[in-house]
């Protein structure tokens, strides 16, 4: 079974791979990328700006037209408040979900068991649920601001350790973590999904720790997420291929 879970996981092609961020704040611009970019991508996150803007309906939406959703919200809270929300995740029909790590185990057994619970008696389709580590704008200066010292990499490690330990399917970390959680963690199934995605000559934006599409799936991601050099290409279309052919 683990064998058949990893040439899964190696059988993905770059454009399956690709989740492009929909981080725009109308309805109208995100249905205009989807429309755009169906077929050509394999999957859509909608986070806080769009949520925030337009609401689950807007969800709904994406989920019902065909395509994939990650819900990138990243649920904080007490445990009681993330199962509840986890469970409404579900309900949405997205295809995956985060948490924040650092929310502790409690908070992330109690999600994942809320989820697997309403799945089962509401006969629906279990979405992947992802914990996020350290955010790819943190360096180990903005970690020193919060109170965590020591190696960054290090404490992305234990947060892994933690999220897998939890029963979780994966976790969101920057591509330059990638290939020491992969041997870190050896669970064939565990799924990394890396934010920082750009272009060798792209801009880094407010990204700190990134790296390009080819050398994060080399380095072991399962997913990549992509913004601002697709949503912000004068052509589109044109900026995914180039990203997927790329080196």
């Amino acid at each position: 079974m683990e064998h058949a879970r990893q040439a899964v996981r190696t059988a993905l092609s770059r454009r399956e791979r690709l989740i492009i961020a929909l981080d725009v704040s109308t309805a109208s611009e995100a249905r205009s990328l989807v429309s755009e970019l169906t077929g050509a991508v394999g999957a859509f996150k909608i986070g806080l700006q769009l949520f925030t803007a337009c609401g689950p309906e807007l969800v709904r939406e994406i989920v019902n037209s065909g395509a994939r959703v990650f819900l990138d919200l990243k649920f904080h809270d007490i445990p009681s408040t993330v199962a509840g929300a986890a469970g409404e995740a579900a309900r949405l029909g997205v295809w995956m979900f985060n948490v924040h790590a650092c929310g502790g185990s409690e908070m992330m057994k109690r999600a994942a068991d809320s989820v697997r619970n309403i799945c089962i008696i509401e006969n629906i389709q279990q979405p992947k649920m992802i914990g996020v580590t350290v955010l790819t704008s943190s360096d180990s200066g903005t970690m020193s601001e919060i109170g965590v010292r020591g190696d960054l990499t290090a404490h992305v490690l234990s947060l892994a350790n933690l999220v897998s330990d939890s029963g979780l399917d994966g976790v969101v970390a920057s591509p330059i973590e990638t290939k020491s959680i992969r041997e870190e963690i050896k669970r064939e199934d565990f799924m990394i999904v890396t934010p920082g995605i750009r272009q060798i000559l792209g801009t880094n934006d407010d990204q700190r720790r990134v790296m390009t599409l080819a050398a994060a799936i080399a380095a072991g991601s399962d997913y990549v997420v992509v913004g601002r050099p697709v949503i912000h290409a004068p052509d589109r279309l044109a900026a995914v291929e180039a990203m997927i052919s790329g080196e």
